[in-house]
């Protein structure tokens, strides 16, 4: 997935250039502004995929700003950025209208996977109950898993974790990514949990077939794919 039009809001022109280009390197085309009453007008002038929205911002605070996006009915997702990583602050931030929130730091490659999976459900994947990518099929609802039509027998956490994968699929989903999404962590526990069950889904998802689908980006974390 790529060329998307993505209205970034956020002060700090150091922070805006970095994150303009990990976007331009994904192959999005990102427009910037400084400040929330520019970002508001912008918004819901423009006709962008996106918008990924500072915290805290001189004139009004994201939370202010998404508020008023949706008060005047501009539905696009809209994904935070915040130094701010506190539960009550990530609450704070999604009942005022936010899709998505990403405490800083974070790495790049999950600020691209969380831009795909906005995006990807934004088009209508949270309406659907299957997610399909390859010859991999996610059914929701039922919470089962097939390949070439073959049904693949997951234990509920495997099935949790290749669910998360299916939402990122062909994206870089990194071990923070998955602590938190998947285990529900904010911390490293050091221990191999992730490695354990990633080979344990590697085995139902591979054995039998003529080709990996799930592969280790060494350093970083693990993708689905379809060569």
């Amino acid at each position: 997935m790529s060329g998307l039009t993505i209205l970034h809001v956020e002060d700090d022109p150091e922070a805006a250039r970095a994150v303009a280009e990990q976007l331009r390197r994904a192959g999005d085309e990102v427009e910037w502004t400084g400040t929330g009453e520019d970002g508001l007008r912008r918004a819901a002038a423009g006709d962008h995929d996106l918008i990924i929205l500072d915290r805290m911002l001189p004139d009004l605070s994201g939370i202010e700003l998404v508020g008023r996006l949706r008060d005047v009915g501009v539905a696009v997702p809209v994904l935070m950025l915040s130094a701010l990583g506190r539960s009550g602050d990530r609450t704070e931030g999604l009942d005022a209208g936010v899709d998505d929130y990403l405490a800083k730091p974070y790495e790049p490659a999950e600020l691209i996977a969380r831009v795909r999976a906005l995006h990807r459900r934004a088009a209508g994947a949270p309406h659907s109950a299957v997610l399909l990518f390859g010859d991999l099929e996610c059914h929701l609802k039922a919470r089962t898993a097939y390949r070439q039509g073959r049904h693949l027998a997951l234990s509920p956490k495997e099935f949790t974790l290749f669910r998360y994968l299916m939402e990122n699929a062909g994206e870089v989903v990194t071990r923070d990514m998955l602590l938190r999404h998947v285990w529900n962590l904010n911390f490293d526990p050091q221990t191999n949990v992730i490695d354990v069950n990633v080979g344990r889904l590697r085995r139902k998802l591979e054995e039998g077939f003529d080709r990996p689908v799930l592969e280790t980006v060494w350093g970083t974390g693990f993708r689905l794919v379809t060569r």
